[in-house]
């Protein structure tokens, strides 16, 4: 779904979920209600694909998010490699389990370096404990131009 869709949904006074698929994590922010803030909320370690999605949707519905927006690392060219090509495979098994989930992709080029480089210029954060929350800091970035640029559209 192109993320601008996520607006016209009939919950759009929700919240939605971003997500960092890294290949042993998943970073989960959330917005709030008014899709105007992202948060960072949780990691999940990696292990089976219905594991995973459980914990997601768990995740979601404590929040009562109606949506989510996936980070597609794209190549620094634009092109799509095996990452983006893992990340809309793993979208397209979420909607095996949901088929009426909405779900959009982002452009999450550079969020990682962006995520680290405020982690250590701006908060000073030791490489240990940016290794704990990168992901999750991470999603929040993806999720937090997602939320802009719906504001902005």
């Amino acid at each position: 779904m192109p993320i601008l869709d996520l607006a016209d949904l009939p919950d759009a006074r929700t919240p939605l979920v971003g997500l960092d698929l890294g290949e042993k994590t998943i970073g989960v922010a959330v917005s709030d209600a008014t899709r105007m803030i992202a948060s960072p909320l949780h990691t999940i370690r990696k292990g089976k694909f219905t594991d995973d999605a459980a914990a997601l949707f768990k995740l979601m519905e404590s929040r009562h998010a109606s949506g989510i927006v996936v980070g597609l690392p794209v190549n620094m060219d634009g092109t799509e490699g095996p990452r983006a090509q893992s990340s809309r495979a793993f979208a397209r098994n979420l909607l095996r389990l949901r088929p009426d989930l909405p779900i959009a992709f982002w452009d999450e080029r550079m969020s990682s370096m962006a995520v680290n480089r405020m982690l250590i210029d701006e908060a000073d954060v030791s490489r240990a404990r940016r290794a704990e929350v990168v992901d999750k800091a991470a999603a929040a970035w993806i999720l937090q131009g997602a939320l802009d640029r719906l504001r902005n559209r």
